[in-house]
């Protein structure tokens, strides 16, 4: 415990800094001292022990949308380097979306809603995948990785991207389906949402991605060292906060045209339907931490499953 007092005095102001940068007028985060207190500093007391220098360890962190991903991945970032004093790079999946024409090609060639971002299957995964083997390599040539600009829906352009000189000790790889398991073609022919129903009747998007999961993306995944699951009670609370979380991108945003109405992001989030309640029943089996979630966005309790 003496510990953590430490840790939590030499990272408290930098933290605190990068909250403050978060926080809207009409949007204030509560328990900010308790969260990194009681369970981002443990957290990162886990991760440092698990760490060593010939290879980066890979900490993927999931959760669904609206859930604080950026928020906690920021923050643990801030821990293991100021107090640590490891390098640390933070990505997450959203970064390696395909360009807009990629998936307007892919959406002639499959199903029309694989032109929609989000869902496995619009990533580019074999990016992902050199991305992973290329941190690891022991002759570690510098990297240079995409930024995904939601606003315009299409990646950065090339000099705006991340710029990875040296190889991390930690690397955080976030994203709403990080870790997610495929599930059995029996559950894929219910429908699950209007969008569903009316969209894909011949079940032939959902199949596609359930394919992803089951191939490309399980190869991802399981090289990862670890999962973080920030868990949240029910998907209509992650709508709520989804909507929470538009509303602060229209108070800093400076073209409003770019935000989502509260239609447009009831709608966009059932694409992400059936995958997020997939991940409430399943990952907490399999998660190495859980990071439970109340109904204020606060966490309120967390438990380690991997020793």
């Amino acid at each position: 415990m003496q510990q953590f007092s430490l840790c939590f005095g030499k990272v408290k102001k930098d933290c605190l800094k990068f909250i403050k940068s978060q926080e809207t007028k009409a949007d204030k985060f509560r328990n900010k001292e308790r969260m990194i207190k009681s369970f981002l500093i443990p957290l990162c007391f886990w991760i440092s022990k698990k760490t060593e220098k010939k290879r980066p360890y890979f900490v993927g962190l999931a959760g669904g949308q609206g859930t604080g991903k950026t928020t906690i991945s920021s923050l643990i970032r801030i821990i293991l380097t100021k107090y640590f004093k490891l390098k640390v790079f933070r990505i997450s999946i959203d970064d390696f979306y395909k360009t807009r024409k990629e998936r307007l090609s892919l959406s002639k060639r499959v199903h029309p809603m694989l032109l929609i971002r989000g869902v496995p299957g619009t990533h580019d995964i074999n990016m992902m995948l050199n991305f992973f083997r290329n941190s690891k390599s022991r002759k570690f040539k510098r990297l240079k990785l995409p930024i995904f600009n939601k606003a315009i829906d299409e990646r950065f352009n090339k000099k705006n991207w991340y710029d990875l000189k040296k190889r991390p000790d930690v690397i955080i790889f976030e994203g709403w389906c990080v870790g997610a398991k495929s599930e059995k073609n029996i559950t894929l022919k219910k429908t699950i949402n209007s969008m569903e129903k009316a969209k894909d009747q011949k079940q032939i998007w959902r199949k596609y991605v359930n394919q992803q999961l089951k191939s490309k993306y399980k190869n991802l995944y399981s090289q990862l060292n670890c999962l973080i699951y920030l868990k949240a009670k029910n998907f209509s609370l992650l709508q709520k906060w989804r909507l929470k979380q538009e509303r602060k991108l229209w108070v800093k945003s400076k073209v409003k045209s770019k935000i989502m109405s509260k239609g447009d992001v009831l709608n966009f989030m059932q694409t992400y339907q059936r995958i997020t309640q997939n991940m409430f029943k399943h990952m907490p089996k399999y998660a190495s931490i859980i990071l439970n979630l109340n109904s204020n966005h606060q966490i309120k309790s967390a438990v380690y499953k991997k020793k």
